[in-house]
């Protein structure tokens, strides 16, 4: 019970946000919901992976250059913004066609987990090193079932009969601004920002 408590407790509080981010996916009908699932549990997966690989990364990767997976949470919601301004009708074609880019959305929502997570890394991180191979196991086991849980609460909430539908009016909205904030979130935390203005002159 130790452990359990343990890994939903560490899953819970550094996923927080990441609720966010689904409802905005699920509220946008471009994005399927076994799109929206593939792509978290990829994410969950590649930093459950970067955790137990976290002590050599270290080694070798700075911090801030992984803050600047937050340039695609900001291009997400730049380019959402810009499409709800020129009023595209995106709905239809994207049901015309449902198996169109798939692969593109996957990806858009693993690689915005991924980079929403980067600070899971370093909090999974010192947990995971003082574990055997069995309770690792265990801490993916746990962590598979809660990213299901957040799925199936992020659409829960999405298709609620009474909050569902302003959530699907207005998340296409307000979605792309959370996106760029987070975006820009993750990459000042994370220090790419003072990065790019060491890296920007020498280029110049």
């Amino acid at each position: 019970m130790g452990l359990l408590g343990l890994a939903i407790a560490l899953f819970a509080s550094t996923n927080v946000d990441d609720m966010f981010v689904l409802v905005g996916f699920f509220a946008d009908p471009k994005f399927r919901p076994k799109d929206i699932v593939t792509g978290q549990y990829a994410g969950i997966t590649a930093l459950f992976a970067l955790a137990l690989l976290g002590s050599l990364l270290a080694l070798v990767i700075s911090r801030a250059y992984i803050g600047l997976f937050g340039v695609v949470a900001i291009g997400v919601g730049t380019k959402r913004l810009f499409d709800a301004y020129r009023n595209r009708e995106a709905t239809e074609s994207s049901l015309e066609h449902p198996d169109a880019g798939r692969p593109t959305r996957i990806a858009t929502v693993a690689l915005l987990t991924l980079a929403n997570g980067t600070d899971n890394i370093a909090i999974y991180m010192p947990a995971f090193a003082i574990r055997s191979p069995f309770e690792i196991g265990m801490f993916a086991l746990i962590f598979a079932v809660m990213t299901g849980l957040w799925c199936l609460f992020a659409h829960w909430i999405v298709h609620h009969p009474k909050f569902g539908k302003p959530i699907r009016r207005y998340g296409q909205r307000v979605a792309p601004v959370v996106l760029i904030a987070i975006g820009v979130s993750i990459m000042y935390e994370a220090g790419s920002f003072g990065l790019l203005l060491r890296v920007l002159p020498r280029s110049n």
